[in-house]
């Protein structure tokens, strides 16, 4: 049992060794995330300001 426990320890030990690394890849796939999100980011702000202003013109028009 207690080779077993400490083949398990170690495994773990590696694992969150390697882990706290952040290497070039990691890097890359963030960048690749971030890119899209930057470019959609003004678009949804406008869509979101219109519709706002939609819901007010429209509540505006009701309330009269």
């Amino acid at each position: 049992m207690k080779d077993w426990w400490n083949r398990k320890k170690g495994k773990t030990r590696k694992h969150k060794k390697s882990k706290e690394d952040y290497s070039f890849r990691d890097i890359v796939v963030d960048v690749l995330f971030w890119i899209p999100e930057l470019f959609i980011l003004p678009f949804r702000i406008i869509f979101w300001l219109l519709r706002g202003l939609g819901r007010m013109i429209g509540d505006f028009l009701d309330f009269v």
